[in-house]
């Protein structure tokens, strides 16, 4: 019998896992919230990075991201991506993925932070992610799979211990409350992102409200890493809020104060190259002292007047449309939640602590990120671990016997919720997980959190009759209150997270632990 496989979302992780099972002889139901081509992947600018080149090395690759995630990676994690890379890459390429070439037909080279050599593929410029979402969207409408778009996970089906399907909640026409549906599957493989939506600012798209996440743990699943939130340092603070790729710095832009003073190398030697973290810290200390208000991103200086249009003519246009020239005058940017390096629990092949269960992509926590994500390595982790469980689930399904992974360690211990709380709004609990998990956190004010999370989650609304819109407030309200119970434990600031509060009796506290 053919084993059936649900794959929630359809970002590069999802659409590579779906393309794999369906190699393996899977039936794929592949379920997106959106349109099928609406997920973070189509936002990408920077790139995809590998080591492609003669004169890269795998074991730089593998460096460069132990390094950038400060202690905390999964190194077999580590080795795995960088060693499954470049086929990966390969595999996009025989898709159709047209990444940038110089006349001579060789691929051209993209240095972003933290790497030691410039390994960043690009297609159209900084439209590298609409490129790989176009190919692989393509080639899943190609292949024998169904595809159930406009369609939300209310939850996972579990049947004796083990996933047995999804519920969803279908948007059957706009206004309109959505009907009911469950898909019965063998496995389910979760591809639904992060959690940017927890955040008052951030790069990621409204869908993205910690859905998958928040289905795995109601299912049992064990989560880790969430307290490490990775803040975009460059995002412009002109309009709607707009990222400004990590490439536009590796090219030679700088950041300037309101004064006109680079500041970044006081932070790090690397200056405007130096991990992301580091960055982002960098610059909302100067907007600090600067009354709150944003620091300058300066790339007046950056090739030719025609260079930045031709090499980000994503970016460049938003500039314009913003009444903004960036060839003549440096533009206004401020740090935003990007990317949530922590999540699912998996091993190296997708497997969660649940029997049937799958995580791939951002919903999962592989350790190759640590502490901090590498410049364009989640593009590269989608693909080679969107593979990889693809292919596990095909394998899994013809073993005789489905894997019994390891069981799931206990959730984090209840919070004593504030008594006089201010009424729930999804605003309200971005402006504080801005204010109390942001980029700087302490004791005190995680412990704010906590509670208000706490008293406002005693108030959700069962999850049998309500919108989307509520279910999707109750998921930031599951994963908040997990990152901040995480972001409390680690006493000791490290990588993304960092506690103002950190002193070296806490350091050596938490070493003894």
């Amino acid at each position: 019998m053919t084993p059936a496989v649900v794959v929630v979302g359809s970002g590069i992780a999802g659409l590579t896992a779906a393309l794999h099972a369906i190699a393996g002889g899977c039936r794929v139901t592949l379920v997106t919230k959106d349109v099928l081509d609406h997920a973070n992947t189509r936002y990408a600018q920077g790139g995809i990075a590998g080591v492609m080149f003669p004169d890269d090395r795998v074991e730089d690759h593998v460096r460069d991201t132990l390094t950038a995630g400060a202690g905390r990676c999964d190194e077999r994690a580590v080795r795995v991506l960088a060693a499954e890379g470049p086929a990966r890459i390969r595999e996009l390429i025989d898709l159709g993925v047209a990444f940038d070439r110089a006349a001579d037909g060789a691929f051209l080279k993209g240095l972003e932070a933290a790497h030691s050599y410039p390994r960043v593929l690009h297609a159209g410029g900084d439209a590298t992610g609409t490129a790989i979402e176009r190919a692989l969207v393509a080639a899943l409408r190609g292949a024998d799979a169904a595809v159930r778009e406009h369609a939300f996970l209310v939850d996972l089906v579990t049947d004796g211990g083990r996933v047995a399907g999804v519920d969803l909640l279908l948007d059957d026409a706009p206004g309109r409350p959505g009907r009911r549906e469950r898909i019965a599957a063998d496995a389910v493989i979760l591809a639904t992102g992060g959690a940017g939506q927890l955040y008052a600012h951030s790069t990621n798209p409204t869908v993205a409200t910690a859905d998958g996440i928040a289905a795995a743990v109601r299912a049992g699943a064990a989560v880790a890493d969430l307290e490490f939130v990775q803040f975009h340092p460059t995002v412009l603070a002109a309009g709607e809020a707009f990222l400004v790729s990590e490439a536009v710095r590796g090219e030679g832009a700088v950041l300037r104060d309101e004064r006109g003073r680079r500041f970044a190398l006081d932070a790090h030697p690397d200056g405007e190259l130096a991990p992301r973290d580091v960055v982002a810290r960098a610059i909302a200390a100067a907007m600090e002292r600067q009354d709150g208000r944003p620091v300058l991103l300066d790339a007046t200086r950056v090739g030719d007047p025609g260079f930045l249009a031709r090499r980000f003519p994503t970016i460049d246009a938003a500039v314009r449309a913003r009444g903004l020239d960036w060839t003549r005058e440096p533009i206004p940017v401020t740090p935003a939640a990007h990317y949530l390096m922590g999540g699912v629990v998996t091993d190296l092949d997708g497997r969660t602590g649940v029997p049937g269960l799958y995580a791939v992509g951002e919903v999962a926590c592989t350790g190759v990120h640590g502490a901090n994500r590498l410049a364009s390595n989640s593009l590269l982790e989608g693909a080679v671990f969107g593979a990889r469980a693809g292919d596990a689930v095909a394998a899994d399904a013809a073993a005789p016997v489905w894997p019994v992974p390891a069981a799931s360690p206990p959730g984090p211990a209840s919070v004593q919720p504030v008594v006089d709380a201010p009424p729930f709004s999804r605003a309200a609990l971005q402006d504080l997980l801005w204010t109390e998990a942001g980029l700087v956190r302490d004791g005190a004010g995680l412990a704010r959190a906590a509670a208000l999370l706490a008293a406002w989650a005693d108030g959700a609304v069962a999850r049998a009759a309500v919108t989307e819109s509520a279910l999707e407030d109750e998921n930031l309200l599951v994963v908040g209150a997990l990152l901040v119970a995480a972001a409390r434990a680690r006493t000791r600031s490290v990588g993304a997270h960092h506690r103002r509060d950190d002193t070296p009796v806490a350091a050596a506290l938490e070493g003894a632990a």
